[in-house]
């Protein structure tokens, strides 16, 4: 499964998985249970940023005791919360699609390893993938591109051969700062504008949307490139 054409970088949460509204459910109750309120669209806001800069973002600092206590509190909740996860419509699709063109599919997520694992077991597309990044493989998780480095490097493939689909403007920013075409899906809760913003040269719902217009998407671009 390894490509000379080039790869699919994808985020998972809120691109692959329809998991972003639980994540700000579970913030919202553990920042409640660690003595501070947060609305919930501010959490919103901060969904796909790296743990300890939400934190930061959202409560000032990601080392004080409320902070900690709070990021406990999430993974518990997290974890009890894991079985309303759903696929999003057209995510496997999308996946084999990709991988039938020839063109390597990575999971460049910072997810934390415990999340991924789940994420990955409910998306069961391991035949499917060839390369997976993980919270562990970087200091400084989006917008910071360095986890975009990362799996640039373990696929084998130049920027220039690469697009990255995601759902928030830290992944399109990531992308953008080492020269990967991003193209944002809507399915997790942010605007086109703010995609387009944010470096995305294409904006569709979801994976299904994608697939319905892979023809002249970057993608279908990519691979006769």
């Amino acid at each position: 499964m390894t490509s000379n054409s080039g790869a699919v970088l994808f985020d998972i949460d809120g691109t692959l998985v329809d998991s972003n509204y639980v994540h700000v459910d579970t913030w919202s109750r553990a920042f409640a249970d660690a003595g501070v309120t947060v609305p919930s669209w501010r959490i919103h806001r901060c969904i796909g940023m790296d743990g300890d800069k939400l934190l930061e973002t959202l409560v000032g600092a990601a080392d004080s005791a409320l902070a900690l206590e709070a990021k406990d509190l999430h993974t518990a909740y997290y974890e009890d919360a894991s079985a309303r996860l759903q696929i999003l419509p057209g995510a496997r699709e999308l996946l084999a699609r990709i991988e039938d063109l020839g063109l390597t599919v990575v999971l460049a997520t910072s997810a934390p390893e415990d999340e991924l694992a789940k994420l990955r077991d409910l998306l069961d597309v391991e035949d499917l993938v060839s390369v997976v990044t993980s919270a562990e493989d970087a200091d400084m998780a989006k917008p910071s591109p360095e986890i975009v480095e990362v799996a640039l490097r373990r696929a084998g493939v130049d920027p220039k051969d690469a697009v990255m689909i995601g759902d928030s403007e830290w992944d399109m920013k990531a992308a953008g700062k080492v020269g990967v075409t991003g193209i944002g899906v809507r399915s997790g809760g942010v605007s086109e504008a703010e995609l387009r913003e944010a470096g995305a040269v294409a904006v569709y719902d979801d994976p299904a949307d994608i697939i319905e217009h892979l023809s002249e998407s970057p993608i279908a671009a990519l691979h006769h490139s």
